[in-house]
């Protein structure tokens, strides 16, 4: 994102965001720059001028992640050109801003809200963050056997790895390299949890190996329970050499939040 920029003319009248109206915080920052000198914010990105949503800043405050760098560029033309979107989402939605409308079919939608990864290369799609993925690993499994096993994963299920909120393991592995470096260059967060939550999840799959070895009957099916905050597995356990997987799914709702950026 490019860094904002506003100019003030020399009487301090009006304040014009100028670049990264919307992600950059530009236009957010007119109008702080703006009531600071009792002057006048100018504003002149197209969504704001025609009173539709930023749908940049919009996806960024419900936590949706565009399929590709091309999609937000599309879908906010388009919503600028028509005036709306039609909107097919796979979360449920409490409310939606201006310019978005549901529908109950995809072949209906301008734009689509899913954490699969198997739409056609033309559908406009923004990926919910919305899955936890449970980790249980050896001492010294290298980034390549997380990243190998993660895709094998997602791809048997043709979800995303855009989806993905966080990884979910238990706390000894705090200091396990390979699984930092591995949610590192995914950005994602690893939440951790003792031996003494994790065994109060019920309904997983006892690992006696884990239990010998840590003392937690199980680690990946309740890390990712724990994390998601729900009581179904999207994927029991699955078991590679020196790991195990396990999915949940997060409950997501939409709402018609958007939060403005300001970054000073």
């Amino acid at each position: 994102t490019d860094p904002a920029v506003v100019v003030v003319d020399e009487r301090g009248r009006f304040a014009v965001s100028l670049l990264s109206g919307h992600l950059g915080g530009g236009n957010e920052l007119a109008r702080r720059v703006a009531a600071i000198l009792g002057g006048r914010a100018v504003i002149t990105t197209a969504s704001d001028v025609l009173g539709l949503v930023s749908l940049d800043l919009w996806a960024r405050s419900q936590d949706l992640v565009p399929r590709d760098e091309k999609t937000m560029t599309r879908a906010s033309a388009l919503l600028v050109n028509k005036g709306s979107l039609c909107l097919y989402s796979e979360v449920p939605a409490a409310s939606l801003p201006k310019g978005l409308v549901a529908v109950d079919r995809p072949e209906e939608a301008d734009l689509v809200i899913s954490s699969r990864a198997d739409w056609p290369a033309n559908t406009l799609v923004f990926h919910p963050r919305e899955l936890v993925v449970g980790v249980g690993c050896n001492r010294g499994t290298p980034v390549r056997e997380f990243a190998a096993a993660l895709d094998e994963v997602l791809a048997a299920r043709s979800l995303s790895p855009l989806a993905v909120r966080n990884l979910a393991s238990l706390d000894l592995k705090r200091d396990e390299k390979g699984l930092r470096e591995f949610a590192a260059i995914h950005g994602w967060e690893v939440v951790f949890y003792t031996k003494e939550e994790l065994n109060r999840v019920a309904g997983i799959t006892v690992s006696p190996a884990a239990l010998k070895a840590t003392g937690a009957r199980g680690v990946a099916e309740p890390a990712a329970l724990l994390s998601a905050r729900t009581d179904i597995l999207l994927m029991e356990k699955k078991k590679w050499p020196n790991l195990t997987l396990a999915l949940a799914k997060a409950k997501f709702m939409l709402s018609a939040l958007v939060r403005e950026a300001c970054n000073t």
